[in-house]
């Protein structure tokens, strides 16, 4: 691939979110150039997550992962519908394991009203053990709006559309630094071992762990209008043998607001995997941490009380980048413009982690609205 001299848009990276928005500015007639480091599209983040369709339900109301949550599970479902991409609306049940936590779900229920998803519904301990009789809890939230998606179709179809609509992908692209001239931004990259230089109208952060590191190299961009980045590692661990489950199951989420607790999600294959769990680290690695497992048996077995002791497979991890650190209040999604830091033209985005796949189109729509209002 030759990419052009000058462009309308540059979106530095190609993960979900990332080629979301490509696609959505090259489907508003913008001329278009995604720019990855890796060999090929999806391989940093969007690779190593959940694939679950969020419903909306746990985010703070008024924040941005709430209402782009709920948008984007909208437009998703009609997107893979339309478009053939892998998923299915599964559903999942939130639940408590004692009556001390029933009040934990009746404030997660409050907060899905609030947020605008209104079709969570209570069930008891009878209709429970017809649902899922492998689970020992007390009562349960059933999320009907749940689900599960391929986010490797998923990202191939946003590419498809990329192209389609004339755009560009350049792999094994690293950015050197970014110049402000006066209506335009000068990029120096590394592609493929070659030195390039071109020229864009509007400039997309969208690095996912690199996006901090990418705005530090961008002329005029205050280092104090770029937050912190704290690694945040999950561990998966994979289940062997025949799928005990009908749907996914959430426990209550962790208290430290890190994540959703240890949970059970299902993949199109009907492959169980439980996770991820909550492990903040000082820099970015993907081995399994095997001294997680325990504390992991222990989280599962409290609502799922057969589990064997060898039936878990270690399986992968993703890291999340945190805008917070452990015990922290919970960050939202930082969606910078010009308003935020000065630098006419540059969007970046810092913060995305789930639900960023559920949310891609809704935050591909907010970002093109800025570019093109």
């Amino acid at each position: 691939m030759s990419p052009a001299d000058s462009v309308d848009v540059c979106v530095v990276g190609a993960g979900v979110v990332g080629l979301a928005i490509a696609r959505e500015c090259a489907r508003r007639g913008l001329e278009v150039l995604v720019l990855e480091q890796d060999a090929r599209y999806g391989e940093g983040i969007s690779s190593r997550n959940s694939e679950v369709i969020h419903a909306g339900i746990y985010y703070p109301t008024g924040s941005l992962k709430a209402s782009l949550c709920v948008r984007g599970k909208q437009l998703l479902y009609e997107y893979c519908d339309t478009n053939k991409v892998g998923h299915r609306k599964l559903g999942k049940l939130i639940v408590a394991t004692n009556e001390s936590e029933h009040a934990q779900l009746e404030n997660i229920r409050a907060r899905a009203i609030a947020n605008g998803v209104e079709d969570l519904r209570w069930v008891g301990q009878t209709e429970l053990r017809k649902l899922e009789p492998a689970l020992a809890v007390t009562t349960a939230l059933q999320s009907p709006s749940t689900g599960i998606i391929s986010a490797a179709e998923l990202m191939t179809a946003y590419v498809a559309d990329i192209e389609a609509h004339g755009g560009a992908l350049a792999y094994h692209a690293k950015v050197l630094a970014v110049d402000q001239e006066a209506t335009a931004f000068s990029l120096s990259c590394d592609i493929d071992g070659e030195s390039y230089e071109f020229s864009c109208q509007r400039l997309v952060n969208s690095a996912g762990l690199g996006a901090q590191l990418l705005a530090a190299r961008i002329d005029g961009m205050s280092a104090e209008r770029i937050p912190a980045l704290h690694y945040c590692k999950g561990n998966y661990f994979m289940l062997r043998g025949k799928n005990p489950f009908n749907q996914l199951i959430y426990p209550v989420p962790d208290a430290s607001g890190a994540g959703l607790g240890v949970h059970v999600t299902i993949d199109l294959g009907n492959q169980v995997k439980f996770g991820p769990d909550v492990e903040y680290c000082d820099e970015e690695y993907y081995e399994i941490s095997v001294g997680r497992f325990e504390a992991s048996c222990e989280a599962i077995r409290r609502f799922y009380p057969g589990l064997k002791d060898d039936a878990l497979l270690p399986g992968y991890t993703g890291i999340r980048p945190k805008l917070h650190r452990l015990n922290e209040p919970v960050s939202d999604f930082v969606i910078q413009g010009e308003q935020d830091h000065g630098v006419s033209g540059l969007i970046n985005l810092f913060g995305i982690e789930s639900p960023g796949l559920t949310s891609s189109m809704a935050i591909a729509e907010t970002v093109a609205n800025q570019i093109q209002p």
